[in-house]
C-alpha cells in the first residue's frame, strides 16, 4: 500500500464548531468540488492542467540547466507570485550551486546594493511580469538592464523573460535586446502560477526535480476531482463554519524552515483570492520557536478569533547532537538528543497547549519534504483556495482593490 503524502487531522477544530453547521458546509464544498471538475472556468482550466502537463518540461529544463552551466547567479525579477513561485521551489535545493536573489521590491538601498554586488558578467536574469506592464518590473528591469550593458554583459543571453507574447512593453524590450521569451497563459493567474515556468525555471536551475513536483501536484488535485468530499473540502468547509463563530485569523505554523516559502505563497494567494466584498480571513505565517518567544503568548491568552494550521515535518534524529561534555547533570536531559529530536518535541508541545487551551488546530504531517511531497501540499492548498471562494461566492482569480491602488501610484507618478 502507498504512503500518503502527507496526513491531515482536523478533530480539534470540529470540536470548536457546530458540528451540523460544519456537516451543511461540508455539504456545499463536496458540491462544489464536484461543479469544478464537470465545468472549470477558463483560469481553473489553466490551473489545473499543470500537474499532467509534461509537454513543456525539455525546454524549462533545458533553460534551468544552461543557466546553472553558464552562470553563478540568477536574478529572478517579478512582484507576489511572480518571485514567490521560484523561491518557493528552491527550498528544495542543496548545498551549494548556483547563488539566488529574489527580487519582490523596490527599495532604492536594497537595489543598489544588489546592483554592487553582482558579478555582472556570471550573472542570469529571470523576469517575470504576464501582462507585461507591471510597473515595479519594468522600473526593475530598467535599471538591471542598463548596469548589464554597463558592465559588459550579454544582455541578448543573460536576460529571459517570462509575459504573454503580445505588445506589451516588457515584450517588445526583450525581442528588440534578443532575449529569450517564454510565453505565458493569458488564463493561468499569477498567484497560482508555482507550477509553470515561472516557478519551474528557477528550480531547475538549482537541480530541484520539477517532474516530480508535478507529479505531486496531479495525486492530490486527482484526490480532490474524484468526488466526494476530499482533504481541502474539509478545510473549506471548515473555515465557513468557523467563521461563523467569529474565528477570522489564519495562522499557519511552521518549525522547519524549508516551509517558509510555502508559506508566504500561501499567504498570497489566501489574502488575495479570498479578501472581497467583506468576505476572506486574515492569514498569518508564523515560525517555529521564534514566535514561541514572541506569538505564542497572544494565540494562548488573546481573543480567540484565529484558527492555527500547523506543518509538521519529522525531524527526529536529525541534526547536531546538542548534548555537553561537561558532566552537568543539570544539562543531562539534552545527552543522546539532536536538534531535530528538540524540534519534534517543541512542535508536539505547542500543538498539544493550543488544543489544550480550546484553539481550533489543523495538523499536517509530512514524513519527509522532498518535490513529490511540496507538489502534493501546493495543490491541496490550491484545491482549498479555489474550494473556499467557491463557498463565499467570490471570483478567486481577480484583485480589483489591488489594481486601484497600482492606477492611483502611476497618477501619483504622473504628478497628477
Amino acid at each position: 500500500m502507498t504512503r500518503p503524502l502527507f496526513s491531515q487531522n482536523i478533530e480539534s477544530a470540529l470540536a470548536v464548531v457546530e458540528r451540523k453547521t460544519f456537516d451543511a458546509w461540508a455539504v456545499k464544498a463536496s458540491a462544489a468540488a464536484e461543479r469544478i471538475a464537470k465545468a472549470p472556468t477558463p483560469e481553473m482550466t489553466a490551473m489545473f492542467r499543470l500537474p499532467a502537463q509534461v509537454d513543456d518540461l525539455a525546454e524549462i529544463e533545458s533553460i534551468g540547466t544552461s543557466i546553472a552551466e553558464n552562470y553563478t547567479t540568477l536574478v529572478v525579477v517579478g512582484m507576489g507570485g511572480s518571485s514567490l513561485g521560484g523561491e518557493t521551489l528552491a527550498c528544495l535545493r542543496k548545498q551549494g550551486g548556483l547563488q539566488l536573489h529574489f527580487v519582490d521590491n523596490i527599495d532604492p538601498l536594497t537595489v543598489a546594493l544588489l546592483v554592487e554586488s553582482l558579478p555582472w558578467k556570471t550573472t542570469a536574469f529571470l523576469i517575470v511580469s504576464k501582462s507585461g506592464t507591471t510597473i515595479e518590473t519594468l522600473a526593475l528591469l530598467a535599471v538591471l538592464l542598463r548596469e548589464a550593458k554597463a558592465r559588459g554583459a550579454n544582455v541578448g543571453k543573460a536576460f529571459t523573460v517570462i509575459t504573454m507574447p503580445n505588445d506589451n512593453p516588457t515584450h517588445r524590450i526583450a525581442k528588440e535586446h534578443g532575449m529569450r521569451v517564454v510565453a505565458h497563459d493569458k488564463d493561468l493567474c499569477g498567484r497560482f502560477s508555482i507550477l509553470s515556468p515561472i516557478g519551474l525555471i528557477p528550480a531547475a536551475a538549482v537541480g530541484v526535480d520539477i517532474r516530480s513536483l508535478r507529479a505531486g501536484a496531479h495525486i492530490t488535485l486527482a484526490e480532490n476531482m474524484r468526488g466526494g468530499l476530499a482533504a481541502a473540502g474539509e478545510v473549506a468547509a471548515l473555515h465557513m463554519a468557523l467563521r461563523e463563530k467569529n474565528i477570522a485569523m489564519h495562522v499557519m505554523m511552521h518549525y522547519c524552515d524549508r516551509f517558509g516559502g510555502l508559506l508566504l505563497w500561501h499567504r498570497q494567494c489566501w489574502a488575495e483570492s479570498l479578501g472581497k466584498d467583506g468576505h476572506g480571513t486574515t492569514p498569518i505565517r508564523s515560525r517555529g520557536v521564534t514566535d514561541q518567544h514572541s506569538q505564542l503568548q497572544l494565540y494562548l491568552e488573546g481573543p480567540r478569533d484565529k484558527f492555527f494550521t500547523s506543518l509538521v515535518l519529522d525531524m527526529a534524529g536529525q541534526g547536531a547532537s546538542i548534548g555537553f561534555d561537561s558532566g552537568d547533570e543539570g544539562l543531562a536531559y539534552l545527552n543522546g538528543h539532536t536538534l531535530g529530536d528538540l524540534s519534534m518535541a517543541e512542535q508536539r508541545a505547542t500543538n498539544a497547549t493550543l488544543i489544550a487551551a480550546g484553539c481550533p488546530v489543523r495538523t499536517i504531517t509530512c514524513a519527509t519534504l522532498d518535490e513529490t511531497v511540496l507538489g502534493a501540499l501546493l495543490m491541496h492548498f490550491t484545491f482549498e483556495v479555489t474550494l473556499s471562494a467557491a463557498l463565499m461566492g467570490v471570483n478567486a482569480f481577480n484583485q480589483p482593490a489591488v489594481e486601484a491602488g497600482k492606477k492611483l501610484a502611476l497618477d501619483y507618478l504622473a504628478g497628477k
